[in-house]
């Protein structure tokens, strides 16, 4: 019997998951090799895999010199999950609102009356925003996990993780600029220069 292959959602989750458990930047080549083995995302999707949580502000891309990186902390992951709730339940509350005056409307225009082009009209509206909801609804079914109130209490620990994260990678880049000014005899304001770092770049206290 054949292996079930990975669902695409299943593979977003595992790849996002991926970013979180490391807490490191990557490369598309890195991803293309690591995601294989630690996740079972086969090579070839890992692209497409990827591009997708970057559609969704899952993962940030930026390019560095000539390469792009991938990265994506748990703060970044949680705040986008908690605006897409938030957009959806807003947008949930409106439907429900035009809801009740479309069924008011339909209970004035239906009265007594016969059936006319206006009652059909908003009974087609009608219609429409109940399919809305329903699919809002299905949406946000979707989103339970990062509830906000489960946000809120993660945030603080999320934001730690993420200070961390960029501490250590400012760290490392002082690492070469050192070595670069003990090896190469390169001032550090070249250096700097060079790889269009700003004067004020240190660590977040």
């Amino acid at each position: 019997m054949s292996k079930k292959g990975l669902s695409t959602a299943e593979k977003r989750k595992r790849l996002e998951g991926l970013f979180h458990e490391t807490k490191e930047f990557f490369q598309l080549k890195e991803l293309e090799k690591i995601a294989p083995k630690k996740k079972g995302i086969v090579t070839q999707s890992v692209k497409e895999v990827l591009q997708s949580l970057v559609d969704d502000n899952l993962v940030t891309t930026d390019k560095i010199g000539t390469s792009n990186y991938f990265w994506s902390f748990p703060s970044t992951a949680l705040q986008t999950r908690k605006c897409k709730i938030d957009a959806l339940t807003d947008e949930i509350t409106k439907l429900k609102s035009r809801n009740a005056e479309l069924e008011q409307a339909i209970q004035d225009a239906s009265g007594g009356r016969e059936e006319t082009n206006d009652r059909a009209a908003l009974l087609k509206e009608l219609a429409e925003a109940e399919s809305r909801k329903k699919g809002n609804l299905e949406e946000l079914q979707r989103y339970r996990e990062c509830d906000p109130t489960l946000l809120e209490a993660k945030a603080e620990k999320a934001a730690k993780v993420a200070k961390e994260a960029a501490n250590r990678w400012t760290e490392n880049i002082f690492v070469i600029q050192s070595y670069c000014v003990k090896n190469f005899g390169m001032q550090r304001a070249d250096f700097n220069e060079n790889f269009a770092i700003p004067d004020d770049f240190d660590t977040i206290p």
